[in-house]
């Protein structure tokens, strides 16, 4: 062990005398190369995001209904050919409840290139399904329905909560950002694109059917198991448009009895959907039209007990 890490260091060494010397004889190149590596270090960092979410259930062991949100995200490899077997990342299982129905949400990943060329090509898209079907069934030990629908919402639950349950993050920006010019390096010595390739179960669609190119307003949170019943306050959610009636914003007013203060309110806003948990109260929606969660505003009437938020629309 020791041999390797004086070996590892030797590399890093060599590494940086050499960036040293591309510096001093060719600063054009040096520019150019830290700007790719830069380029290439913010595609590492960034988040998973949503594609579209299927329903279907699962049999064994105990029947419930099941969403899977199929997501884009840059850190999953791309397949290296058309005949190379296609990365994904499933995460772990989440148990949500709305009223009275409980039901389980699995977030799954793609390298971006493999769900756009997928969007085209309706074939493709189911066979992406049934692989991260199989995939499930074959992690968590689970018998799914052969049935599914692709529902209106491209995710269920919280961004949010999807960006932790895939990325597993449990420190701040500044670490994570940190973490990501590490494993940089590393794969810059290496010659590698992925640091540990057992995080990334490998799948292989057939020959002929795969491209080869294929805020935060009070806090946001992450969505958990409920251990204990929540109620699902009364609210009123409207579309305001103008005078043309062009649609503006979504208003959204949720009563909270009993709530006295908005430090209580949890809220997750993301593109198109939200996440009110106070105290027992707990409402999930699907906003009907996506809205521009950085101009989304939400004030507390204290003498109401009324939460209003206010989305503008995108």
């Amino acid at each position: 062990m020791e041999s390797s890490s004086k070996g590892l260091l030797t590399q890093v060494t060599q590494f940086w005398n050499l960036l040293d010397d591309l510096a001093e004889s060719n600063p054009e190149s040096y520019e150019k190369f830290i700007q790719q590596q830069l380029k290439e270090g913010k595609q590492l960092c960034a988040a998973p995001e949503p594609q579209l979410c299927l329903q279907t259930r699962i049999l064994k062991p105990k029947e419930k209904i099941l969403f899977i949100n199929l997501c884009q995200w840059k850190r999953i490899p791309a397949p290296q050919s058309a005949t190379h077997p296609v990365p994904l990342r499933v995460g772990r299982p989440e148990d949500m409840s709305e009223t009275s129905d409980v039901y389980t949400v699995i977030d799954v990943a793609y390298h971006p290139d493999v769900l756009q060329a997928a969007e085209k090509d309706q074939v493709k898209k189911d066979q992406l399904i049934q692989m991260a079907m199989k995939c499930i069934e074959e992690k968590l030990q689970f018998t799914l329905s052969n049935s599914y629908h692709v529902t209106k919402f491209r995710i269920k639950g919280s961004v949010h909560r999807m960006k932790q349950n895939l990325m597993g993050i449990q420190t701040d920006s500044t670490d994570l950002r940190e973490k990501m010019r590490k494993e940089l390096t590393l794969e810059q010595i290496r010659s590698s694109t992925v640091s540990n390739s057992d995080q990334f179960p490998q799948l292989l669609l057939p020959k002929d059917e795969v491209s080869s190119k294929t805020r935060c307003l009070i806090e946001e949170i992450s969505s958990t198991e409920i251990e204990v019943e929540m109620k699902r306050p009364a609210y009123e959610l409207k579309i305001v448009a103008d005078q043309n009636e062009k649609p503006l914003k979504i208003e959204l007013k949720v009563e909270l009895p009993g709530i006295n203060s908005v430090s209580h309110c949890d809220l997750s806003v993301s593109e198109d959907d939200l996440l009110i948990e106070v105290s027992e109260y707990r409402l999930h929606l699907n906003l009907p039209e996506s809205v521009d969660t950085e101009m989304t505003t939400a004030k507390f009437i204290k003498e109401k007990a009324t939460l209003i938020v206010t989305m503008p629309l995108v």
